[in-house]
């Protein structure tokens, strides 16, 4: 039976309704291998008795803490009969067989059965040969999980002393914990509620196994080639020369020698017995081959894939790449299939590139590896390489090639059915080979996690990203992601970026110029930048382009067009080694006027000058020595020329960029600037950001009133209504919840009559502003929905008449009376929680820069003291804030900490979907909040605090 295909078909059908399928899970081991963990049932009774009989009697001793040869017909049931609430059985499972389990009864206060107690007894059991993969490791995150879901706080295990592995386990796994020694037995007991370090010990294991799964795939010992056909035009074929192509002369004498293990081998199923291609002996299936394979390289019809699939299970390979197309780009049966071929492939411990893949590459010249559609192999440098779709990888290799920039690895995986751009930046962090990694992404599958990963990755290596598919509904076809992340805004992937230290780039070539500068400049302390060269027009245009990236250029240096290469040396010289320069820009054209120099192309060259020139040795002299000074003063120096197509060659020992256009220089030299300052700003947070501890935060008492509001009848309602998961709450519930976490709204009072509204008034006290709140009306002063400055009785009538008669009826509009907030500028604080990225904070001033402009900043919950302060200066219209024109300044403390506020509430309270504050009055001393809007969910929007698991979209 395969078990990744079906749950358990043999479970008798008045269990499987209570089968908890969501308790399934792929999950990548230490060593990078793959399995599937899921509850054991009474069909696996036979699987039980399997694996017990391949565990060493030293590992059934350590179970038991007594000899115990066989599981006697008692044991079986016990140990595959489960209620899954009071007792729960795991197991992990590779090739349809059991290779480890674990157990958890419940029990009381006195350590006997229970169904009510928050206490369970917890044991594992791995096979010999698969201890020391990190199994149970993997087995405590999810066992741990479910207890948690039904009710289980705590966990006890008794552990004989010499089972040092199983204790580490336990010790290891970050949990708060009680240890004890009595009668010969070490008893532990540790709390199921994850702490920062059990969070972090779960992400560095998570971590090493991704980097090691893709590492495994980039350095296989051996490759086979599935599919190669006679026909030199198949793409099987070309996989096979490709392959060869890759390995150098010294290990190519070697194979014809027949001295080296065969590394490379061909199948194809129709091959008559003795057949070669391109001297390769050719097998008709891959069980015929002798000797492990790793890799294996499927270039079969889609039908042919899953018996292909399951002869690699079958052999041992590692891990599959998938170039057969026919999947999920197709529709949703091709989905389907898609699915089923990466379950099959996990279950038998493989991971799969693709499908629908352009290949993978690997220029280490120790095992180099051409396992893609690239006729060659790129040159060995520091570029890791990482993209979704096979054009776009085409283009990647080939601007490298033209550039003479060199590649450490290369993935261009298709579908992303598996493999994603998450393991491959676990993995370019640990390679060394790795200076600088391109991405280019359609789409995200895990946006959450990309970012967590992305920052790590970002502050020791630079991480640049050309984002496709940016408009809704432009999302490729056949990408595996949730349907939660289809509808990412861009302005959320701005912020997923901005916080995760990302580069952003429009397009490829800006990818290139950018990494380009990055890998072989030192990245610049500040954004003062000095140019320097021999056109005063392409160094005005430069200073132009400075200005409108950010940057603070100096006025340039004019060395005018009849500048030798020793001006260009001395005034290099000047600016490098200036204080107050952080950058400099050279720029440069063909000196005019001589016949040594000319225009490539142009007409400006002489009867006597039949070769038109494109260089100018002097200033490549002159730069490359001002280029060894600015790596001593750990400032970049880059080139912005015309007509000097032949420059940047001679430049390339130098390693200095070369930009055929200023505004490409600039941009360059402006990503580079925004990286540098997110680099030093994050080492700095790191010592000094806080989420700070404020008062005023009853946590319990928020987290009653959510809990009540979902159990009213209308939120019961709610959630059986198309989109009705999130429910708004009325405003006195949401008032009374907000205030929980110290943000109090000020009040309202209804005033449907004139009567109404004076008593109102009279309550809250003069001056008041009286308003519409329908929600027609709602934030519509354009429509004259609100009267502020009411100071009396007489005003506040007329005013209640007029907006009657205005709006069809104060009952219709909803008036309401609210005490007059102090004058200041009106902003606009939202909270708002995306299931694909998790909760993001929100800011902008109100009106018509937030609605009309988009001028709103985002960053992602939960947000320190740094972070909302660099949130409110970061809108546009921020100087409004900060006494524009000689305006009273406002107090952004004030505002900083109701951030804050909010950050926290929707980061403790995880049924909060989403919290919208409008205005909220900035004034220059303190704030009002004078509308407030709260949504709920029925469960949580999000969580990232689960166990490992491998995406099974």
């Amino acid at each position: 039976m395969d078990d990744s295909a079906v749950a358990n078909p043999d479970q008798p059908d008045d269990q499987q309704a209570d089968y908890p399928q969501h308790w399934e899970a792929d999950v990548l081991l230490r060593d990078g291998g793959t399995a599937r963990i899921r509850p054991i049932t009474p069909a696996d009774a036979g699987r039980l008795v399997e694996f017990y009989e391949q565990v060493s009697e030293q590992s059934k001793y350590f179970r038991f803490f007594a000899p115990y040869p066989r599981l006697s017909d008692r044991d079986v049931r016990r140990f595959t009969h489960h209620d899954f609430v009071n007792r729960v059985g795991l197991a992990v499972v590779i090739r349809d067989r059991f290779i480890a389990t674990v157990r958890y009864d419940r029990i009381d206060a006195d350590g006997r059965p229970s169904d009510t107690g928050t206490d369970a007894e917890v044991a594992f059991l791995v096979q010999d040969a698969h201890q020391g993969r990190g199994v149970a490791s993997a087995l405590l995150e999810h066992i741990a999980a479910v207890a948690r879901e039904r009710g289980i706080r705590r966990f006890q295990a008794e552990v004989l002393p010499e089972n040092r592995k199983m204790v580490k386990v336990f010790t290891d796994a970050g949990y708060t914990q009680h240890r004890s020694f009595a009668d010969g037995v070490v008893h532990l007991e540790f709390d199921l509620e994850q702490t920062e370090r059990s969070l972090a010990v779960m992400r560095a294991r998570e971590h090493r196994a991704e980097a090691r799964s893709v590492q495994r795939l980039l350095t296989p010992r051996s490759v086979a080639v599935i599919g190669v056909s006679r026909n030199p035009q198949t793409v099987g074929r070309a996989l096979l020369r490709d392959l060869l192509g890759s390995f150098d002369t010294e290990f190519a004498s070697r194979y014809e020698a027949g001295d080296a293990v065969r590394p490379v081998y061909a199948v194809n199923r129709n091959a008559p017995p003795g057949a070669e291609l391109d001297g390769v002996p050719v097998h008709r299936s891959i069980l015929d081959i002798p000797g492990p394979v790793d890799l294996a390289v499927l270039a079969v019809p889609e039908g042919a894939v899953p018996a292909a699939v399951a002869e690699c299970g079958a052999h041992g390979v590692r891990g599959l790449v998938v170039v057969t197309a026919g999947y999920a780009e197709t529709g949703p049966e091709g989905r389907d299939r898609q699915r089923a071929l990466v379950r099959q492939a996990r279950a038998a411990g493989m991971r799969v590139i693709g499908p629908n893949a352009f290949g993978l590459i690997n220029t280490d010249p120790e095992r180099p590896l051409n396992a893609s559609l690239a006729p060659h192999l790129p040159r060995r440098g520091g570029f890791g390489i990482f993209c979704q779709s096979g054009a776009i990888g085409v283009a990647l290799l080939e601007a490298a090639h033209k550039r003479g920039l060199g590649v450490s690895s290369f993935a261009s995986v298709g579908n992303r059915a598996d493999v994603s751009g998450n393991d491959f930046l676990q993995y370019w962090a640990e390679d060394d080979a790795t200076e600088v990694v391109l991405l280019y992404l359609e789409s995200f599958g895990n946006p959450r996690k990309f970012t967590r990963i992305a920052r790590r990755l970002a502050a020791v290596k630079p991480v640049v990203v050309v984002k496709g598919a940016r408009h809704t509904g432009s999302l490729p076809p056949g990408h595996a992601v949730p349907a939660t992340a289809t509808g990412l805004r861009d302005a959320t992937v701005d912020a997923l970026f901005e916080q995760a230290g990302v580069t952003r780039v429009e397009t490829i070539t800006e990818l290139y110029d950018t990494g380009e500068l990055l890998a072989l400049q030192p990245l610049p302390p500040g954004d003062r930048v000095a140019v320097v060269g021999n056109s005063d027009s392409l160094g005005l245009l430069t200073y132009d382009a400075c200005l409108s990236a950010g940057l603070r250029p100096r006025t340039p240096v004019d060395l005018t067009t009849a500048a030798t290469g020793e001006n260009f040396r001395i005034a290099l010289d000047v600016a490098l080694s200036d204080s107050a320069v952080d950058a400099v820009i050279a720029v440069a054209i063909p000196p005019i006027g001589t016949s040594a120099h000319a225009f490539m192309g142009g007409r400006l060259t002489g009867p006597d000058d039949p070769e038109m020139g494109s260089d100018d040795p002097e200033i490549a002299a002159a730069l490359l020595e001002a280029g060894a000074r600015a790596r001593e003063l750990g400032k970049p120096l880059v080139l912005a020329h015309l007509a000097l197509t032949d420059l940047p060659t001679r430049l390339r020992p130098g390693r200095i960029p070369a930009f055929a256009a200023p505004e490409r220089a600039v941009r360059a030299l402006a990503h580079a600037v925004h990286y540098a300052r997110w680099r030093r700003r994050t080492a700095e947070a790191e010592e000094t950001a806080r989420v700070p501890e404020l008062d005023r935060i009853d946590e319990p008492g928020a987290r009653a009133l959510v809990e009540a509001a979902l159990g009213t009848r209308a939120a019961i309602a709610a959630r059986t209504q198309p989109g009705g998961a999130r429910i708004t709450l009325p405003d006195a519930e949401a008032r009374e919840l907000l205030a929980r976490y110290g943000i109090d709204v000020a009040p309202t009072l209804p005033a449907p009559d004139e009567e109404s509204a004076v008593r109102a008034a009279e309550r809250l006290g003069y001056p008041v502003a009286l308003k519409a709140t329908a929600p027609h009306l709602r934030h519509r002063p354009d429509l004259g929905s609100v009267r502020l400055d009411l100071t009396g009785e007489p005003g506040l009538r007329r005013a209640h008449r007029e907006l009657d008669a205005l709006l069809g009826g104060a009952a219709q509009a909803e008036l309401v009376v609210q005490r007059l907030a102090p004058r200041g500028v009106d902003t606009v604080i939202g909270a708002t929680v995306d299931p694909a990225v998790g909760a993001i904070l929100s800011f902008g001033l109100a009106g018509a820069p937030a609605e009309l402009l988009g001028d709103v900043a985002h960053r992602l919950v939960p947000a320190t003291d740094q972070e909302v302060a660099a949130l409110v200066r970061e809108v546009r219209a921020a100087p409004l804030l900060f006494g524009w024109r000689g305006a009273e300044a406002v107090d952004t403390d004030a505002l900083e900490e109701l951030l804050l506020r909010v950050s926290q509430l929707v980061d403790d309270v995880p049924e909060i979907a989403s919290v919208d504050l409008e205005p909220v009055v900035v004034a220059p001393h303190g704030l009002a909040i004078l509308g407030a809007r709260v949504r709920i969910a029925p469960l949580p929007v999000r969580s990232d605090l689960g166990p490992r698991a491998m995406s099974t979209l």
